[in-house]
């Protein structure tokens, strides 16, 4: 069952909470649903350097509540807290599209979370493995060394997957390496997950990472 069922959906109410909060119907449904995956999708392109983990977005009658937890707030925040401002005008003006001298429109406020051990989030390790293979590093070496750094980082079990043509092969195949223990079919574990693409020169590998956090 833990290979079949994604590892964060299988623990969503339970120990984990929903990355979007909020509530529409019929046709509005379809529209809030696109403007999140659009907004999640330049979040995480435009902060990609400030180490950004995920996007957490609420909505309320009037109001847009976005959370972004990055590995390093100084990098979003800015000089003088300049940054959030550009990210807020950014957001306003070419994703949600708010005519800002509309009195009815949602307000937007966006709030930074720092990540406080990075080593500990999937999104972040198969970030950092797609990095190295675009740079054409050895897929072993790059695995082992994420493995390393996550179990020193305290975790109790670390898998990383990947699959594509691996080191320019001709073929395709999956490869993959395990340290610890990962009890999937456990709710009550701490299991982050994470799936990165990584655009080499021979093209797409992906990298699927499993982390099994102390609760």
């Amino acid at each position: 069952m833990g290979k079949k069922v994604h590892p964060i959906g299988f623990r969503l109410g339970s120990l984990y909470t929903w990355s979007s909060r909020w509530f529409a119907e019929d046709k509005r449904y379809k529209e809030l649903l696109k403007e999140d995956i659009l907004l999640r999708r330049a979040l995480m392109g435009k902060l990609k350097t400030a180490g950004i983990s995920r996007v957490e977005i609420e909505r309320s009658i009037n109001k847009i509540d976005i959370t972004v937890h990055v590995a390093r707030p100084g990098v979003v925040i800015g000089r003088g807290g300049t940054g959030m401002e550009d990210l807020k005008k950014y957001i306003v003006k070419n994703i949600l599209k708010i005519n800002p001298d509309d009195k009815k429109a949602s307000k937007v406020d966006i709030k930074v979370e720092p990540v406080k051990e990075p080593n500990l989030d999937a999104q972040l390790v198969g970030q950092m493995v797609a990095d190295q293979l675009a740079k054409r590093f050895p897929a072993k070496r790059a695995m082992d060394q994420a493995i390393e750094k996550v179990m020193s980082a305290g975790a109790k079990g670390v898998r990383i997957r990947l699959g594509g043509r691996i080191g320019g092969a001709e073929i395709a195949r999956v490869q993959h390496a395990q340290a610890g223990i990962l009890p999937l079919s456990t709710i009550r574990e701490d299991i982050d997950f994470a799936s990165v693409p990584s655009l080499t020169r021979s093209g797409y590998v992906g990298v699927k990472v499993w982390i099994c956090r102390k609760a």
